[in-house]
């Protein structure tokens, strides 16, 4: 078997276009993935078909056109400017897919294969463990090559929460906007239903069953989303020397009725506002690259909900994108496999 190597980056994915059509297709795709809506088929069709398809595609088709770029989603164009930027630093080649929409995974895996390559180095651009995010790209990403290639290989870096190169590219990203006077700092992560942590627990007994789960040393922790985003709020506030009562952490982009973690993102803003905080600045960590959710979801609706509840300057710090340093952490993995044909974390 040849041992030629490449790249994958693994991105969630985006609508063709901000219309309420190319909504539906990109919803429809999304929702009826078991990880991320996990009920049982039938039930997680009827939900989808006849409850949300109905009315969500106009509204996200707004919000998305709210954000949209001329070169297209920011989400693509950005993560498209990194594969670029990564493919200037290595000999290998590296192409990147899309759990959902365009460009697909199973397309960047092909144009892998007939470059020669079958050892795949796949760097999925979620820093957190989550089923709806790693699982379910690497997931997919694993039935597409078998179907493409069952001999191939396919390596897939760990989660990185807390990875000295993926921590530099965060706080050196950040650094010029907390130069400043901020008054507060919240870290806004994408919310997950506590069931969600619940099945992700290998143990079956650890995770959300007592305060400090999070702090108490358990194999659970590879795997869950919670303790990861804890560690990243640590490392970067130690690194930048913010003292715990200038920042504080939330979650966002609910969807449904079920129990998620908590507190929510637009309470955590009202809040903040009414204990007399009146300069905000806000990041999300969750994200490697800006998209709804950051850009509109934080940038413009939660603006108007900091400043309505009271507040008088909030600014959203840009996510890592295609910094530097960020590109430099991705290089030092790709270089680090190219050596060893594994994938090994500092």
């Amino acid at each position: 078997m040849s041992d030629a190597k490449g790249v994958l980056l693994l991105n969630l994915g985006s609508p063709d276009a901000p219309e309420e059509d190319a909504l539906r297709v990109y919803l429809e795709e999304f929702l009826m993935d078991e990880r991320v809506l996990d009920y049982p088929r039938p039930i997680r069709s009827v939900v989808v078909k006849q409850f949300i398809l109905p009315k969500r595609p106009a509204s996200s088709a707004e919000a998305y056109a709210s954000i949209w770029w001329p070169e297209g989603s920011p989400l693509v164009v950005i993560s498209q400017r990194v594969q670029q930027a990564l493919q200037a630093r290595t000999q290998l080649p590296v192409e990147l897919g899309m759990r959902y929409g365009k460009p697909g995974a199973r397309q960047a895996l092909q144009a892998l294969l007939d470059a020669g390559v079958r050892d795949i180095f796949a760097i999925p651009l979620f820093p957190h463990y989550a089923m709806s995010t790693i699982e379910s790209a690497v997931v997919k990403t694993q039935e597409e090559l078998h179907a493409l290639d069952p001999g191939a290989r396919l390596h897939v870096q760990p989660p990185y929460y807390d990875e000295p190169g993926y921590m530099q590219a965060l706080v050196e990203s950040a650094r010029p906007h907390l130069q400043k006077d901020y008054g507060h700092l919240l870290f806004s992560y994408h919310g997950l239903p506590e069931r969600h942590i619940r099945k992700s627990d290998p143990t079956g007994a650890h995770c959300l069953r007592s305060a400090d789960c999070c702090d108490v040393p358990s194999a659970a922790h590879a795997t869950c989303y919670r303790h990861q985003i804890f560690r990243t709020t640590d490392a970067f506030v130690r690194e930048l020397n913010i003292p715990a009562e200038k920042y504080s952490i939330s979650y966002q982009s609910r969807l449904g009725r079920d129990k998620w973690l908590l507190p929510s993102t637009e309470q955590k803003l009202q809040a903040l506002a009414a204990s007399g905080v009146r300069k905000l600045s806000v990041i999300c960590p969750a994200f490697v690259a800006d998209c709804v959710e950051t850009l509109e979801e934080i940038g413009i609706r939660g603006k108007e909900v900091f400043l309505e509840a009271g507040g008088e300057e909030f600014e959203l710090i840009p996510c890592i994108n295609e910094h530097p340093a960020w590109i430099d952490a991705l290089a030092g993995w790709v270089a680090a496999f190219e050596r060893q044909g594994e994938v090994v974390l500092a």
